[in-house]
């Protein structure tokens, strides 16, 4: 687990730097022979409020930024290893096209973990109706960015260097599926945040913050109906963490692409 967060750390740091994303220096992980494991990363004075149009414009440039890894250079999808988000594996094999990295890794892994016969069946239906996702990225060549993964308000913040993120779940994807989540039922968000990242439950990223992020990298055709498709994967994954009615709004999700 520490690997996977410290390899992560340094892929968002190589690409982040340029664009103003601080990212915590990673000095050293590994096994205590005692018992154990550990992670050592440098120390950031975090606090105070923070220019989110600055955040927005600085997060964009990072998922345009050049990959660190050779793979995802060459235009593969995935990580040099598996990680999780949250408690849930996260399986990262390189892939050449992202609509079956997205399905067979993403959010098809998140349907099987959940072993349910109506979402299975949603999902099924959802395959059928678009060509096995392909049809929902029709509107122009996805090439891999690296995204933090878990981006919600706790594992983001000023420091004395600027905007910072920690605590990732990083791998090479769609840009588009970067994430926020939800703190709470019915927190409040500004006019035009809930379409952004395909996360209609996305609190703690204001108005201000998707007007920088839109500056650098504009909303593409398709993202609308994109948008139910990257919801429905962390649903799902909640469900499987969590339980409770996060089952049936994923199932509500992916029925919106049919």
């Amino acid at each position: 687990m520490f690997e996977g967060e410290a390899r992560g750390l340094r892929a968002m740091g190589a690409a982040g730097s340029a664009g103003g994303v601080k990212v915590p220096e990673v000095l050293h992980f590994g096994d205590d022979p005692r018992g154990g494991s550990f992670i050592i990363m440098e120390k950031l004075d975090m606090g105070g409020r923070m220019d989110m149009g600055e955040f927005g414009r600085a997060m964009a440039k990072m998922h345009l930024a050049e990959p660190l890894d050779k793979e995802a250079k060459a235009g593969s999808f995935g990580f040099p290893l598996d990680n999780t988000i949250g408690g849930t594996p996260q399986k990262n094999p390189w892939t050449s096209d992202w609509p079956e990295f997205f399905r067979e890794h993403r959010i098809g892994f998140q349907v099987k973990r959940a072993r349910d016969s109506a979402l299975t069946g949603m999902w099924n239906s959802v395959l059928d109706k678009t060509d096995g996702l392909r049809d929902l990225f029709s509107d122009g060549e996805v090439t891999p960015s690296v995204i933090h993964g878990d981006l919600w308000s706790g594992n983001y913040a000023g420091s004395n260097q600027g905007p910072t993120i920690f605590d990732p779940a990083t791998y090479y994807g769609h840009h588009e599926a970067e994430r926020g989540k939800r703190e709470k039922e019915g927190a409040e968000e500004e006019e035009g945040s809930k379409a952004e990242w395909g996360m209609a439950w996305c609190a703690g990223f204001n108005g201000q913050f998707w007007a920088g992020y839109r500056e650098v990298i504009p909303k593409a055709p398709l993202f609308e109906k994109r948008r139910a498709l990257y919801e429905a994967y962390h649903l799902i994954n909640h469900y499987n963490l969590f339980g409770g009615g996060y089952l049936y709004q994923g199932i509500g999700s992916l029925e919106q692409l049919l």
